[in-house]
């Protein structure tokens, strides 16, 4: 489905055909990642569970890249593919990259986040989830625009388009996967000022490895962040794993992290049918 009706605000385009970037030798441990660019004209795509397994419950998923190209799979399909298989509807969002000029890092991107939760709210009957149980998932840069419409849920950044604008775009959880770009400050002691954490951000989960080249420092000042709003948070750091690696992670016990996240789902009460 596509976001916008008419095109996304603000869109010119002019920067080429979308395309997979990925060049030769840049298959981590020999499987091959989609790594798309050149978006300008974004999407959602739905992943229904087993009617027998269906709980009803829904995650808006958004791939990595650093705000210039997508992991589609190793941190989209993929990710929509376990979620089926817990029971949850994955709703992956293939989000404008690269980065407009002159705007802000996720300013494009976070429209298109609010606008697929809107939708998501508004199909909700349709795609037979929970309007009350549907939350955001991200990696890496898609982490930190995950965290994005987790605080900034309420602040415009577009003329509302159809019937679908008038859904609320809050997330009801939010998962955090080895995400970027959180803290404010070169010492790394803030959180980053686009990011206003509050009692209305929703419970959140992060996860990182502590040898992870985006400093686990973010991950640590969010969660502090998020502790003083009194939101509901947990945290699972791992000693090992580096970033980037999706569900693909061979290292233990980074790569139980699925288990922990659905024992998360699971103990907010998400994953009762």
């Amino acid at each position: 489905m596509a976001l916008w009706p008419k095109g996304a605000p603000g869109e010119t385009g002019g920067i080429g055909a979308e395309v997979d970037t990925t060049k030769p030798g840049q298959d981590p441990a020999g499987k091959r990642v989609i790594r798309l660019g050149n978006v300008t004209n974004p999407t959602l795509t739905v992943y229904t569970p087993a009617a027998d397994k269906d709980t009803g419950a829904a995650v808006v998923v958004f791939p990595g890249g650093g705000y210039n190209i997508l992991a589609m799979d190793l941190e989209g399909t993929e990710i929509c593919e376990w979620l089926n298989r817990i029971g949850v509807t994955g709703i992956l969002v293939k989000y404008r990259v690269p980065a407009q000029p002159n705007s802000p890092r996720g300013g494009a991107p976070l429209q298109d986040a609010q606008r697929a939760m809107r939708l998501a709210r508004a199909h909700a009957v349709e795609w037979h989830i929970n309007p009350a149980r549907i939350g955001v998932m991200g990696f890496s840069a898609g982490g930190h625009l995950a965290a994005l419409v987790s605080n900034n849920f309420n602040k415009p950044t577009y003329e509302p388009v159809d019937a679908a604008d008038q859904s609320n775009a809050r997330p009801d959880f939010t998962i955090l996967v080895y995400p970027a770009y959180l803290t404010g400050d070169k010492e790394m002691t803030t959180v980053s000022p686009a990011l206003p954490v509050s009692d209305k951000t929703p419970p959140t989960l992060l996860i990182q490895a502590e040898d992870d080249p985006i400093p686990v420092e973010g991950s640590l000042v969010y969660y502090r962040a998020l502790r003083n709003a009194k939101v509901p948070a947990e945290m699972h750091l791992y000693p090992a794993g580096g970033h980037g690696y999706g569900l693909r992670s061979p290292v233990a016990p980074l790569n139980t992290w699925p288990l922990r996240a659905e024992e998360w789902m699971r103990s907010l009460g998400l994953l009762r049918k």
